[in-house]
């Protein structure tokens, strides 16, 4: 991985975090709207993450037509952390693929006072447990953070190569 490929990786990761944890808020925010513009309840989100796709690069050309460098050989051990362009060495990371509507059915509570509610007197709400979004919420939290240590980390290095530089 190359010199800022850390903060590369990171940095994407702590992009797919937010936009998890704005997902989460709104679904907090919308766990009892019993009407969209759509006309039902709100349906609850989740965020789907999908791998970044490896870059093919020359050597990783080269490599896939002659069949590679050995997995034991020095030139495998040492590829991965070249940080060449074309070496293959990407920085791995995620992405919001997409975001995507929960397939579970509304909730019902019977409330025959409710303006949305049915003839049969029960009002649809969204299946949104606080709980289950505090935990998501809590996730995306604690992974946003151990991401951005990556990076003061990341800088720290730099920071210390460019001292030992000077020199």
């Amino acid at each position: 991985m190359n010199l800022f490929g850390t903060m590369e990786t990171s940095g994407g990761a702590m992009q797919a975090e937010r936009m998890r944890a704005e997902v989460v808020a709104a679904n907090m925010a919308n766990a009892e709207t019993t009407r969209t513009a759509s006309g039902g309840p709100y349906r609850r989100q989740h965020v789907v993450f999908a791998a970044n796709p490896p870059e093919s690069g020359f050597l990783s050309a080269m490599n896939a037509a002659s069949g590679g460098p050995e997995a034991g050989s020095l030139a495998a051990a040492a590829l991965p952390t070249l940080g060449l362009p074309g070496s293959g060495a990407v920085a791995p990371g995620v992405h919001v693929a997409q975001v995507v509507e929960d397939p579970a059915p509304p909730l019902k509570r019977y409330d025959p006072g409710h303006p949305d509610a049915g003839p049969d007197g029960y009002v649809s709400y969204p299946d949104i447990n606080p709980l289950t979004e505090m935990v998501d919420l809590m996730g995306a939290t604690r992974a946003y953070g151990l991401n951005s240590s990556a990076v003061q980390a990341e800088k720290g290095m730099i920071a210390s190569a460019l001292e030992i530089a000077k020199s």
